[in-house]
This record gives C-alpha cells, structure tokens and sequence, in this order.
C-alpha cells in the first residue's frame, strides 16, 4: 500500500487495515447500523420528494430575505407558501 493514502488526511497504516478487516469478518451489528439515521430527518411517514424550481435572481432574493428575516430556511419559506396557496 502506498504511503500516502489518507482518510481525512489521516495516514492509514497495515495495522488500520488489518483491524478493520477483522472487524468485518467478526460481523456488524445490522440494527445498531440502521441507527445511524443517514440523510436528513423525515418530514413524514412516506420519503420526500425533490423537486427542481426555476426561480429569477429577484425571487430567490425575495425568498432569502424572508428567511433571514425569519430565521428559517428556503425551504420552509416555499413550503409555507405552497401550504398557504392550498388553502
């Protein structure tokens, strides 16, 4: 192996290697992996969708300000007024 391979650019030595290799063969616990929680939360039961928008420079500014302003993200502001809209 190549001394300069790094992780975070951390050295990783034969000895790293072979302690993650026994690690592996001892086996993972799959339910505390599935623990970890990977991504960002849920904002409900079924997974969310992304959905691409084309905004002008003026509307995006709109949207960040209000969020500054706020304390919130783009998100939020644009789920707020989609929420309002439907109602």
């Amino acid at each position: 192996m190549s001394e300069r391979e790094t992780i975070n650019g951390v050295p990783v030595t034969e000895e790293q290697i072979a302690a993650w290799a026994a690690e592996a063969e001892a086996g993972f616990d799959v339910a505390a992996l599935k623990k970890r929680g990977r991504g960002r939360p849920g904002r409900g039961a079924e997974p969310s969708q992304v959905v691409a928008l084309r905004l002008t420079l003026e509307e995006i500014a709109a949207i960040d300000e209000r969020a500054e302003r706020e304390g919130k993200s783009r998100s939020e502001i644009i789920r707020e007024a989609l929420h309002l809209s439907a109602a």
